[in-house]
């Protein structure tokens, strides 16, 4: 056992320490390949952080530049990169001086039509929502009872005549007796006087007449005004009474129709002295996002009195109204115009920018690189501005973009799309700069990228 155990034991010490030596090659491995994975991972971040996408699609085209790295434009280290940017070109014109308010839509005219008899309504003549004119009928109300009075009061009035008739015969027959001196004096006064009892009878009977061919008349409920009838408030077969305070149904006129709306009291001079002078000032009304035009109208009055509690004063205008554009009690921004500025330089409001030096825009040389000019705003509007200075005509400015430029940055414009009243004849997007005094050299065509999917639409 002895000997056994003296030649096992160094076989085994000798097979551990093969083991050991087999593992060490493993754990080495392993390592190398975690080493691996992070140059990788270091080497993707640094290839698609440090180069534009341009330079990331086309290695070649990239110029080794020493300290590249990913500074804005016209840092150094950047080289010719160029700046997409939308622009457009400053032109000469005039533009409107508006005061805006709140406003809202008012009927001139707004009727509760009630009956102005008593009985049952045998008949409704209209429909709900329908435009009715003045005198149209609207709703029938039973006619037999006045019928019936109107049929006594003529039966009254020819009894009463009859009478008066038999009155006045002997009447002439007591003149007669008198002068013979039959009679005494007072019988014939007697006679003469009931004679005028039968007059007062026949007009007493006349005026019954009268009203019960009036109350036949109201029977028949029309229309006082023209407007558009709104909905039902008594059915037919019901009992309507000259009191109801409800009514059958309400007419509102709609053409023309008022605009009610308030300007602050520092517009009121302005504005008063317009309409002292005799000038009527064009009124225009805008949907609630102020966006959409729905109606153009006239400037009516001035309230007589400013409301302390806001500073404001209120405007009455008048819109014809001829396509039912505008609906009582709609809100509406109201545009007044009031002036205008002629031959100011117009570009769009986005291109106006501000800073420590200003108001200023970026100004597109020959060369397709912008300078910053300091301007003077004359005139500002939702999308256009009016410049004084700093601007020439036909001098292009950079409308969107502006965020990525300095000043000497070199740019790859692309005119605004559509026309408005600063780039009305602008080129398309995707059409060179044109050719104006500020660019006698203009490049060629550029051709905008295709938008990639999924990508916002300017």
């Amino acid at each position: 056992m002895g000997q056994l155990n003296s030649i096992d034991l160094p076989e085994h010490g000798s097979r551990l320490k093969a083991d050991a030596s087999a593992d060490k090659p493993s754990k080495s491995l392993w390592w190398l390949w975690v080493l691996v994975i992070v140059g990788i991972v270091v080497g993707v971040w640094y290839f698609r952080g440090g180069r534009t996408p341009s330079e990331a699609a086309n290695p070649s085209a990239a110029p080794a530049t020493p300290g590249r790295g990913r500074g804005g434009p016209g840092s150094p280290g950047m080289g010719n990169f160029s700046v997409p940017v939308v622009a457009a070109a400053a032109q000469k014109g005039d533009l409107p001086v508006y005061f805006n308010g709140l406003g809202t839509v008012t009927a001139f005219n707004t009727v509760t039509v009630r009956s102005r008899v008593d009985g049952q309504l045998v008949n409704v003549a209209f429909r709900e929502g329908q435009f009715v004119h003045e005198g149209d009928l609207l709703a029938q109300v039973d006619p037999r009872p006045f019928e019936v009075q109107l049929e006594q009061a003529q039966g009254q009035l020819t009894k009463d005549q009859a009478q008066r008739k038999d009155a006045e015969v002997n009447l002439e027959r007591y003149k007669l007796l008198f002068k013979e001196g039959v009679i005494p004096q007072q019988q014939l006064d007697t006679q003469a006087a009931l004679v005028g009892q039968f007059d007062g009878a026949i007009k007493s009977d006349q005026s019954q007449i009268d009203n019960a061919k009036l109350l036949l008349t109201y029977s028949r409920i029309t229309a006082p005004i023209s407007g558009r009838v709104g909905l039902r408030l008594v059915d037919s077969g019901n009992i309507v009474h000259a009191n109801d305070t409800n009514g059958i149904v309400v007419i509102t006129q709609l053409q023309p129709i008022a605009v009610l709306f308030s300007l602050p009291q520092d517009e009121l001079p302005q504005v008063s002295a317009k309409l002292r002078s005799g000038i009527q000032l064009n009124v225009e009304a805008y949907d609630r996002e102020d966006t959409t035009k729905i109606a153009a109208g006239k400037l009516l009055t001035i309230d007589n009195q400013i409301d302390p509690t806001t500073g404001t004063y209120k405007l009455k205008s008048i819109f014809n109204n001829s396509d039912n554009a505008l609906f009582p009690n709609q809100f509406v921004n109201v545009h007044l115009l009031v002036d205008t500025m002629h031959n100011l330089i117009i570009v769009p409001a986005s291109a106006i920018q501000r800073g420590p030096q200003g108001t200023y825009v970026y100004a597109v040389g020959g060369d397709n690189t912008v300078k910053i000019r300091t301007v003077t705003v004359a005139l500002a509007t939702a999308n256009s501005v009016g410049l004084s200075g700093g601007v020439n005509t036909g001098d292009v400015v950079v409308v969107d973009g502006q965020d990525k430029l300095q000043d000497g940055s070199k740019v790859t414009p692309t005119m605004a799309g559509g026309g408005n009243g600063a780039n009305g004849g602008a080129r398309a997007a995707g059409g060179a700069l044109p050719r104006t005094p500020a660019n006698p050299n203009a490049p060629p065509a550029y051709k905008a990228p295709r938008a990639q999917a999924g990508g916002s639409r300017r």
